[in-house]
C-alpha cells in the first residue's frame, strides 16, 4: 500500500536557559568566568533538550495513527515537524499528498476577518480552489454550529468557536492527509462526538488521519495502530488498543495481576491469605483489555489456613473516576459450610455488555459474613485493573452512536415496542 506519511530518524533539538544580554556588565563577566574557573555550573549558561529523538514510522495511506504519551513526550513537537511548522535537527519527513492540520486554537485564522473571510482563507492555504470553497461552505458552517455568527470578526469569538470551525473547515476541505492535536478537547461533549465520527468517515474514504489525544477512549475507537512517545523516542508501535494498554500500565499504579510468593508476605490473618488476583478471558489466559462485548472474569487465588467460618471471594469494581460500578461476592451454597483447608480459585465471570469504556480497577479478597456485616480476610485495594473497549462495529450497547455514554456501566438492555394507535 502507498505510503502517506514517512518520517525517518527525526530529531528536534531546543536550547533554553536564559538569553544573555548583548553588552553584560564586567561583573557578570567577571562572575561567569569565576564559575567556570571553580568548576561550577554558569547560571547563564543555555542548556540543549532533545524533544524528538530518532523517531521513524510510516503511515499507509487510509491509515488512522494515533499518538499517545505524557505531557512532554513530543507528541506537538512531532506534529509541529511534519506540517512544515519547524524544521527537524536532524532527519527528514515526507508527506505525500494534501495536508490538513489543527494543532492549536486559531491556527491559521486571522481575527480581524470575518469567520466566512477565514474559510476561503484557510481553504486557499490548503490549496483549494475558490470554486471548490464555495461548494462546501454550507456544510462547514451547519456542521461547525456557528452559522449565526459567520460574518462576525473572528476576534469576537470564543476558544470554542474557534475550534469548531477550524475543523469543519480542516475536515470538509477533504485533505489527503488529516493532522489533528488534543485541540478538540476544547469543544464541547457534543462537538467532540461528530469530530470523532467526521475523521472516522473520513478515514473511510481512503483519508489518513493521524491523531494526538490523551483520550484514549478516542484513541481505541478510531485508530487502527497507535506510537507511544516518551521522552522525544518511540517505545511502542503497534495495535492501538495493545498500545494503549502498555501506556495506561506504565502510567498506572497496577496492572492485570498480581501474585504473592508466599503465604507469610500475602495479605490475610490466621483463617484465609490473598495469594493472587489477575484478569481472565473466557479461556483463562491473563488479559489487559477486554471487548465491552465479551464477559471478563476476576480469577482470585486464596489458601485456607484452618477450619473455621465458611470464607467466599468479593470484588468492587470502579470506573477510571473513582465510582463505584458494583459490589459482587460469591453466594454459592459450597460458602455455607464450614470452611476446609486448602488452596482454592475463585472466579467471578462480569456479564458482556455491562461495564463502561475506559479503565476499570478492582479491589478483591476472600470476605466471610458475621450476621448483617461483611468481615474482611485478606483483601487488596486497588488489586488489578484493565482496560474496556468498544470496537465500534454497533453490535454493542452503544449501537451506532459514536460516542462516549456517561456513567460507570453501560448494560445493554432487552427493549420491547408496542404500536398504541
Amino acid at each position: 500500500m502507498p505510503v502517506a506519511i514517512e518520517a525517518q530518524e527525526l530529531s528536534k533539538r531546543y536550547r533554553i536557559g536564559q538569553m544573555q544580554a548583548a553588552y553584560g556588565t564586567l561583573r557578570d563577566s567577571v562572575s561567569r568566568l569565576g564559575a567556570r574557573l571553580a568548576g561550577r555550573a554558569d547560571p547563564d549558561e543555555k542548556q540543549e533538550i532533545w524533544a524528538l529523538r530518532d523517531v521513524s514510522f510510516n503511515v499507509d495511506e487510509g491509515e488512522v495513527l494515533g499518538v499517545i504519551g505524557r505531557n512532554g513526550a513530543g507528541k506537538s513537537t512531532l506534529l509541529k515537524v511534519l506540517t512544515r511548522i519547524t524544521t527537524p535537527t536532524t532527519g527528514r519527513a515526507v508527506i505525500r499528498g494534501r495536508v490538513g492540520s489543527l494543532l492549536e486554537v486559531g491556527t491559521g485564522f486571522n481575527p480581524e476577518l470575518t469567520g466566512r473571510e477565514n474559510i476561503f482563507l484557510n481553504g486557499s492555504i490548503l490549496g483549494m480552489k475558490r470554486r471548490e470553497i464555495q461548494g462546501k461552505l454550507d456544510d462547514i458552517v451547519e456542521f461547525s454550529g456557528v452559522g449565526k455568527f459567520i460574518d462576525t470578526p473572528a476576534k469576537r469569538y470564543s476558544s470554542g468557536m474557534y475550534v469548531r470551525l477550524a475543523f469543519s473547515v480542516a475536515a470538509h476541505l477533504e485533505p489527503d492527509i488529516l493532522l489533528v492535536d488534543e485541540v478538540l478537547a476544547v469543544g464541547d461533549a457534543e462537538f467532540q462526538q461528530r469530530s470523532l465520527g467526521r475523521m472516522e468517515a473520513l478515514s473511510g474514504t481512503g483519508r489518513t488521519v493521524l491523531f494526538v489525544s490523551h483520550n484514549m477512549q478516542a484513541i481505541n475507537q478510531l485508530c487502527d495502530r497507535a506510537i507511544l512517545l516518551d521522552g522525544g523516542r518511540v517505545v511502542e508501535d503497534g495495535d492501538a488498543s495493545a498500545v494503549v494498554t502498555h501506556y495506561l500500565h506504565s502510567t498506572l499504579r497496577s496492572g492485570s495481576q498480581i501474585t504473592w510468593p508466599d503465604d507469610e508476605s500475602a495479605p490475610g490473618d490466621d483463617l484465609a491469605r490473598l495469594l493472587s488476583v489477575r484478569i481472565v478471558d473466557e479461556e483463562g489466559a491473563t488479559i489487559d483489555t477486554a471487548d465491552v462485548r465479551r464477559q471478563v472474569g476476576v480469577e482470585i487465588g486464596f489458601r485456607v489456613l484452618r477450619e473455621g467460618q465458611p470464607v467466599f471471594g468479593k470484588i468492587k469494581v470502579s470506573d477510571g473516576q473513582g465510582a463505584i460500578a458494583f459490589n459482587a461476592m460469591d453466594v454459592s451454597a459450597q460458602w455455607n459450610d464450614r470452611s476446609v483447608p486448602g488452596r482454592y480459585v475463585t472466579t467471578g465471570w462480569i456479564p458482556a455488555n455491562l461495564l463502561n469504556e475506559g479503565r476499570a480497577s478492582v479491589e478483591a479478597g476472600v470476605w466471610s459474613l458475621h450476621g448483617a456485616r461483611l468481615l474482611p480476610h485478606g483483601h487488596r485495594y486497588d488489586a488489578v485493573s484493565f482496560y474496556v473497549y468498544d470496537p465500534g462495529d454497533g453490535d454493542s450497547a452503544r449501537g451506532r452512536f459514536v460516542g462516549q455514554l456517561r456513567g460507570a456501566v453501560r448494560p445493554l438492555l432487552d427493549w420491547t415496542v408496542e404500536g398504541v394507535d
